[in-house]
């Protein structure tokens, strides 16, 4: 028993060990689209998630981020939300969102980028946007997250 129980932990320590991190690369133009409507990842994994405005406009005129939200919200009454927080680059900061932002870009503008990293949650499908004033009505995807 104490053999099985130590051959099953080395397998589970070797897993973890050799885990591939999710690399994940979005871009977005300046005629409101993500390069990706969808993307797949593992509970638990680690996510890598490279963003780049391949546009030309400033982020005052055509700024795009990616905000990946909690699998139940409701992604339009969160956009709402987001068009008066342009100090924040239109990230809301009441609690009731933050609860819902499971990670987040910056704000950019073109020829931008950003990385962020985070740990993919339990299963389940989670929508993704840009926080931009009207532009979640058509830059949105959604990152669903498998089991182990």
């Amino acid at each position: 028993m104490k053999k099985l129980f130590s051959a099953l932990t080395s397998v589970a320590l070797f897993q973890i060990a050799f885990a591939q991190d999710a690399k994940i690369e979005i871009t977005g133009n300046d005629q409101m689209q993500y390069s990706i409507k969808a993307f797949e990842v593992t509970e638990g994994q680690k996510v890598v998630l490279s963003f780049k405005h391949i546009g030309q406009l400033p982020a005052a005129a055509m700024g795009h981020n990616v905000v990946i939200l909690a699998a139940d919200t409701a992604v339009p009454a969160f956009a709402t939300k987001c068009a008066p927080a342009r100090e924040t680059g239109f990230i809301p900061q009441d609690e009731e969102s933050k609860k819902q932002i499971i990670a987040h870009t910056k704000m950019l503008g073109g020829g931008e980028s950003d990385e962020i990293t985070f740990t993919a949650p339990a299963p389940g499908n989670y929508p993704f946007i840009c926080s931009f004033p009207g532009h979640f009505a058509i830059m949105q995807g959604v990152m669903t997250v498998k089991a182990k």
